[in-house]
Formats: structure tokens, C-alpha cells, sequence
């Protein structure tokens, strides 16, 4: 699993191509090759970029679903509609397709916003007004989703 970490201000140029920021691309070096999976988010109007090995792991847990159940069907669809796959050239820009650029209100000025395993592309206003609005209640927001995990240290000591 990769691990990925930082934002990084960016810009979208005319054609919809974006430069990898040097800090994150040496993060992503070991897996640049192989392509990445670009998507519409599911609760932002943003994109998500996903390494094809992490990619391949979301499409396993979406393959166990059911066909011959109406919703698990339509979620699939939905969930997989838009998806193209993205490749890296040799100056380290990938392109990001018109259709994504629109869903996504994509402007010149954009954020690449690491999401463990996977970078969300953010318009830069949406995203800083997005983050402003998740902090207002940050605290009460980690008691819920945290807090009711145990953690372990290495001798097994919580």
C-alpha cells in the first residue's frame, strides 16, 4: 500500500495538463509507470487520482458486489462511469480530460491534496472552503470517527 502525504498547489494549463510537484512525485516513483485511474469523487466535486496498483484494489472490493442486485448494479455504474486512465509523459504532467475538468469546475489554480492512497484534485477555492467548513467541528468529527478506536503499541500494550 502506498502511502501518500502533502498538498501541493498546482496549475492546470489550457489543454488540461498538470505538472506532478517533485515532492510528490518522488513519493509516487515506484508506481508512476504503471498509470494511475482518474474519477470523479463520490461526496466532492472533485477529482481523485488513484495509483493503478491501488486502483486494482478498489475494483476487487467493487467485483464482490452482487450483479443480480439492482442497487449493487447501479453503484456499480455510477461508481466506474467517467473513469480514464491517466498516464505520466516524460516532463511529469498528465492530462486531465474535459469531461473531468467540468465535473470538477477545474480553473487555472488547482490543489493536489494527498488522500493516503489516492490524491484528490481540487479547484483551489472549493477546496480551501471545503477544508474551512470540516475544521469548523474538526474536533466533535474525530471523537466520531477515531475515538472509538483502540491502538496497540508494539509490545501489544493499548
Amino acid at each position: 500500500m502506498i502511502n501518500i502525504v502533502g498538498t501541493h498547489e498546482c496549475k492546470v494549463d489550457a489543454k488540461g495538463r498538470v505538472m506532478f510537484p517533485a515532492s510528490l512525485k518522488k513519493q509516487l516513483l515506484k508506481v508512476i509507470s504503471d498509470g494511475f485511474v482518474i474519477k470523479r469523487s463520490v461526496f466532492n466535486q472533485c477529482l481523485e487520482i488513484h495509483p493503478m496498483n491501488e486502483w486494482n484494489k478498489v475494483v476487487g472490493q467493487v467485483s464482490k458486489l452482487n450483479r443480480f442486485v439492482k442497487k449493487n448494479n447501479d453503484f456499480i455504474r455510477s461508481y466506474m462511469a467517467g473513469l480514464k486512465i491517466v498516464e505520466v509523459d516524460n516532463a511529469g504532467r498528465f492530462l486531465i480530460p474535459k469531461d473531468l475538468l467540468s465535473f470538477a469546475a477545474l480553473d487555472k489554480e488547482i490543489v493536489l491534496s494527498s488522500s493516503v492512497n489516492m490524491i484528490e484534485i481540487w479547484d483551489k477555492k472549493k477546496y480551501e472552503s471545503s477544508v474551512a467548513e470540516t475544521l469548523k467541528d474538526f474536533g466533535n468529527l474525530s471523537e466520531e470517527v477515531m475515538g472509538g478506536q483502540t491502538s496497540t503499541d508494539s509490545n501489544g500494550l493499548s
